[in-house]
Parts: structure tokens; C-alpha cells; sequence
């Protein structure tokens, strides 16, 4: 009988923007877990992933990122951080990318969840074990209830209320993960140019009287091992900035990047965060 304990699994991360991969990397190692990370070029912080064994390779580099994961043993695999959806003239891809996207096919030019689907499934059928960052992250995934001072009042619940249909519309159709909402009206919708470009767009347009609300869901039947719903200190300023009294996001599926700072920047300004629960949602 082996009582050899087996050896954790060597995780690899192909990282964006932001901190978030240097966070997983860290969470990772601490279990036990070797870690390489390939960062995506034009998108991946090099200061997060100087720490870390990794290589930083263009996104249409299908063939040596693949390469890269393969001669670090990479058996896990987590895809983290905000990356802009190029063109395909912006990506160039090298030989494995072209084929890579014929077997990805129509989903290349689908909404992001679909395309995110398909681009796990091929690295699933590569011999890879595609997981989400938060079951590396565990302590990063927002509970549900309010959890800072300020509390949202019956006009704040709602926008939330209004919020959260318009979202679950977007989501369906594959466009966004969030709408603002001020006073009952939907001031901005998310699409591709993300969250902070929309809280700019919302500020703009913003009404006397008091101030609205960001929601922020998954997308119904999204797979959640891509692209979760992620709120950092950033995103609580841009929404502070454009006026807004909180944020509400879904609890259980949503990073909560820099928790401290988020909670210190929010309650600063009486600001609330808001973990929505899915009896809350019904």
C-alpha cells in the first residue's frame, strides 16, 4: 500500500490585468501548489508577476503558451484577470491559434460567455483541468448581506430590485454582467468596454435627488470558471465618483478584490456594498 501522500496538483495561470493572478498565485502556493504563470501581453502587470516563475507571451501565441503550460507540468488551470477581446488582426495568431480558432468556431464571434465556453472546452481537450479562481481564492469570493456601515435604504433596494432584472436581460442575451440604476431608471447597461467605462458614462447622466446603484450578476447559465463578476477598490471609487450610493453584486459569485481596501474606500463615503443572495433575487 502507497501512504506516499499525493503530490498537490502544479497549477498554471494565464493571467490579465490587475492583481487578481498574483493573488490566486499566492493562495495557490500556500496550499501547497507550484505555480507558472503566463502573462498576457498588453494586459498582465509585470510588477504582479515578477514573483512568480512566468512567461509573458501575446495573446495569439496559441502554440507557445501551450508549449510554456506543458513544460511546467501544468495540470490545473486558471484563467484570470481582465483582458480586452482583440480583433482577429489585433491577435495575429501563429499556427496553433488559427487551428485553435477553427475549433472554436462560430463562438469566436459570439457574445464573451460563449466564447469563453468554447475556448475552455479546446483547453479541456488539450489535457488540461480548467478550474475558477475561486476555488483557489476562496477567501476572495464576496459572502452575501451588507457588509459595510452604510446601509441601502428602501429607494437604494429598488434600483437594486430594477437592477437586477435588467441585468439577468443582459446577461441572457450574452452582453454584460451590470446596469446602473438611479431613481428607477437604467442611467447605463454594460457591454464590451467594461465596468469602470461605464460608471464614467453613468456619472454623465446622473439625475438630481439621491444617488443610484451598480449591480453586478453573473450571466444566467455562465460558466463560472471564467470572467466572474469581480469588484476592487477601483471599481468602488469609479462608482462613488459617478455619484452612485452602492454597489450589489451577486454573493458567492463575485471577487471581492483588496476586500480591506473596498471596505475602507466605501465606508469612507458612506458607501455600501451589498452581497445579494438568491433568496433575495427570487
Amino acid at each position: 500500500m502507497n501512504n506516499q501522500a499525493e503530490m498537490p496538483r502544479r497549477l498554471g495561470i494565464v493571467a490579465g490585468g490587475g492583481v487578481l493572478p498574483g493573488k490566486v498565485a499566492a493562495a495557490a502556493r500556500a496550499a501547497g501548489r507550484e505555480v507558472f504563470i503566463v502573462g498576457l501581453e498588453g494586459f498582465a502587470d509585470p510588477a504582479v508577476l515578477a514573483p512568480w516563475t512566468h512567461e509573458i507571451r501575446r495573446l495569439g501565441a496559441a502554440a507557445r503558451i501551450i508549449a510554456a503550460l506543458r513544460e511546467h507540468d501544468c495540470q490545473d488551470l486558471v484563467m484570470i484577470g481582465p483582458v480586452r477581446r482583440p480583433s482577429l488582426l489585433e491577435m495575429r495568431p501563429d499556427a496553433e491559434g488559427a487551428k485553435l480558432l477553427a475549433r472554436i468556431g462560430r463562438a469566436a464571434f459570439a457574445g464573451d460567455d460563449g466564447l469563453l465556453a468554447a475556448v475552455i472546452r479546446v483547453l479541456t481537450e488539450e489535457g488540461f483541468r480548467v478550474i475558477g479562481a475561486h476555488e483557489v481564492l476562496g477567501e476572495a469570493v464576496a459572502p452575501a448581506g451588507v457588509l459595510t456601515r452604510a446601509r441601502p435604504d428602501a429607494q437604494a433596494m429598488i434600483d437594486i430590485e430594477r437592477g437586477v432584472i435588467v441585468t439577468r436581460l443582459l446577461g441572457s442575451a450574452d452582453v454584460g454582467q451590470g446596469c446602473v440604476v438611479q431613481q428607477g431608471l437604467v442611467l447605463a447597461v454594460e457591454a464590451i468596454e467594461g465596468t469602470d467605462a461605464m460608471l464614467a458614462r453613468a456619472g454623465l447622466l446622473r439625475r438630481d435627488g439621491v444617488g443610484g446603484v451598480l449591480v453586478k450578476l453573473v450571466k444566467p447559465g455562465q460558466d463560472k470558471r471564467a470572467d466572474l463578476p469581480t469588484i476592487g477598490p477601483d471599481t468602488v471609487r469609479n462608482a462613488i465618483a459617478a455619484g452612485l450610493r452602492g454597489v450589489a453584486f451577486e454573493a458567492g459569485a463575485t471577487i471581492l478584490a483588496e476586500r480591506e481596501a473596498c471596505l475602507a474606500a466605501a465606508d469612507a463615503a458612506g458607501f455600501f456594498l451589498l452581497g445579494l443572495d438568491s433568496a433575495t433575487m427570487s
